[in-house]
């Protein structure tokens, strides 16, 4: 049942992202999807519970990957362990090595789909971790997965941030075992993250 209080998160119906072009693990087509996803008419705010349940929509969730390439030229990434407090049960004790959130009515006052898009990320972020470094940004790709009840409701956009120093930390509790790791270690261990970490590390790095 929902309340008044309950949040409510940005979603597009999938039949809308099939519309564009339904794909299964990871799209690096930003272009074809991003300007498309962000000016639908079909865009809605509904309450988050309903949505965890229902696969007629996809939630709208920013995904960063924090990268560090040392003196070496080795790449390595921040990853974590997902603690029990997190809000989404269902990756309790999964590692990952994306950091990012819902989109929901209180980033809503920002303006344009893109701009609220982006109010909610960095709300995320700040939620999250403290960068502590310069780094670059670019979205680099989506995630779908609908192999996974999470991935059924979630459409992932992809952000990769190149970090000039290794100094990137959780400020949530519950966000365990954190630390930059390089790739490598990380494509050998990958079957102990969840299945998006999976999917996007194999994509770009595999």
């Amino acid at each position: 049942m929902s309340t008044a209080a309950e949040e409510q998160v940005l979603v597009i119906p999938t039949s809308e992202f099939h519309a564009i072009g339904h794909f299964q693990g990871f799209s690096p087509d930003v272009d074809a999807y991003l300007p498309a996803l962000f000016e639908s008419n079909s865009l809605s705010y509904r309450p988050r519970s309903e949505m965890e349940q229902d696969p007629s929509y996809k939630q709208l969730i920013p995904y960063v990957l924090f990268r560090y390439t040392d003196d070496s030229g080795n790449k390595l990434l921040f990853q974590y362990t997902r603690g029990g407090g997190q809000g989404e049960t269902r990756l309790h004790a999964k590692r990952s090595v994306g950091i990012g959130g819902h989109i929901s009515t209180e980033d809503a006052a920002a303006g344009t789909t893109q701009d609220v898009y982006r109010e909610g990320l960095l709300r995320e972020l700040g939620e999250e971790v403290v960068i502590e470094t310069a780094f670059t940004e670019k979205q680099v790709g989506l995630i779908n997965d609908d192999e996974t009840p999470v991935g059924k409701v979630h459409l992932g956009v992809v952000h990769l941030f190149d970090v000039e120093h290794p100094n990137v930390h959780p400020r949530e509790d519950e966000i365990l075992n954190a630390y930059f790791l390089p790739v490598d270690e990380i494509l050998s261990q990958l079957d102990e993250f969840e299945s998006w970490s999976q999917i996007v590390v194999k994509a770009l790095f595999g």
